[in-house]
């Protein structure tokens, strides 16, 4: 299914694949089947996520990010590309970001360019992962306590 008021432009999305309300698929982007695509999501060209893959609301996958089978990405989590941006300067290739099968990604977490997230690992919300995840860890980002006045 997708949705009315979406715009799906890729023609490689899987049997059983739901694309919800405001959601943006570019035309080279590969989606696998049986995934849920929530609203408000956005998947570039360059973008292969695999079977049986849930993306929460707000979440914008970039050039050059592979997710496979059975991932959960959670709300608004956020996946960059680039190490150095800039306005209107790409680089030649934007760094890869690879989150492997079984992995779980919380809410609000920001994985930086480069990553890999190994299998089953798990990135707690709010995380900001700055090193590749290992497989079957649970990768926690510590709050830092508010200090007094």
């Amino acid at each position: 299914m997708i949705h009315p008021t979406s715009d799906v432009q890729s023609k490689n999305i899987g049997e059983d694949t739901n694309i919800w309300q405001y959601s943006v698929v570019l035309p080279g982007a590969k989606i696998g089947k049986n995934c849920n695509i929530c609203s408000h999501c956005f998947i570039e060209n360059d973008v292969v996520i695999g079977d049986n893959v849930t993306i929460k609301n707000g979440v914008y996958l970039y050039d050059g990010i592979t997710v496979e089978d059975n991932v959960f990405i959670g709300p608004n989590a956020t996946f960059c590309n680039d190490k150095y941006p800039r306005s209107k300067q790409y680089p030649a290739e934007f760094m890869k970001i690879i989150i492997k099968k079984g992995a779980s990604i919380g809410a609000n977490a920001t994985v930086l360019p480069g990553i890999i997230i190994e299998e089953n690992a798990m990135v707690a919300a709010g995380s900001v992962v700055t090193k590749n995840v290992g497989k079957e860890a649970i990768y926690i980002t510590r709050n830092l306590e508010r200090i007094k006045d």
